[in-house]
């Protein structure tokens, strides 16, 4: 999804809760991987990989200039011969503590086992961000959380904008990513911010960097 097609889907959405969730979420996001932070460490269940909003998240840290949004993805599973930013296996979690930041994105049950390791990681100082599907063991261990709704069908492949009725997970991490690459930005006073949003614009959409993932 491009800078288009989520302004366009921020229209549709315009006077529901989304947008300004989504937004908060971002926020809360950055807050807690601001400079002085211990990176991002960003994972899913067993059976969903967040591996297309570490994308995101990683092309909006370029964009940006906030280089502390790029996402370490960690994986339930690391096939052999996998690259080294994509080899970081559950035992990472372990490690977290004060200053990291674990971001979980689960559509369904998380899992006892990533319960347990994202319990750890809070006890151990670590600031615990969910994006889910409301699941309320998940929601107690996070500092914050935002629910997506389950989708009533699957999200649109022709090229057409989402609607409020296609809303789901995936569609929320787009709203997310943009936000926090967007709101991250510095404040310049007046026409200049303005410029300076219009030609950011203009740059994701001829030359978006190259994806990592």
């Amino acid at each position: 999804m491009d800078a288009v097609r989520v302004a366009l889907l921020r229209e549709v959405l315009a006077g529901t809760e989304w947008v300004q969730d989504s937004r908060r979420f971002a926020g809360s996001l950055r807050a807690a991987v601001a400079p002085h932070g211990g990176g991002l460490l960003l994972v899913g269940s067993a059976a969903y990989e967040p591996w297309h909003l570490a994308a995101h998240l990683d092309d909006e840290a370029a964009w940006s200039g906030l280089p502390e949004l790029s996402p370490t993805l960690v994986r339930h599973r690391v096939p052999g011969g996998a690259p080294a930013h994509l080899a970081v296996g559950l035992g990472r979690l372990e490690a977290a503590g004060r200053g990291e930041t674990l971001l979980v994105v689960a559509p369904g049950q998380p899992g006892a086992g990533l319960l347990e390791r994202v319990h750890d990681a809070r006890r151990n100082g670590a600031t615990v961000l969910a994006l889910d599907g409301g699941d309320r063991d998940l929601h107690a261990l996070a500092h914050d959380a935002l629910a997506a709704p389950p989708a009533p069908a699957p999200a649109p492949t022709d090229g057409r904008t989402p609607t409020s009725q296609d809303l789901d997970l995936d569609t929320v991490q787009h709203l997310v990513s943009a936000a926090a690459g967007e709101n991250s930005l510095p404040a310049p006073r007046g026409h200049r911010r303005f410029r300076d949003r219009l030609a950011r614009l203009a740059d994701e959409l001829t030359a978006p960097p190259p994806p990592r993932w």
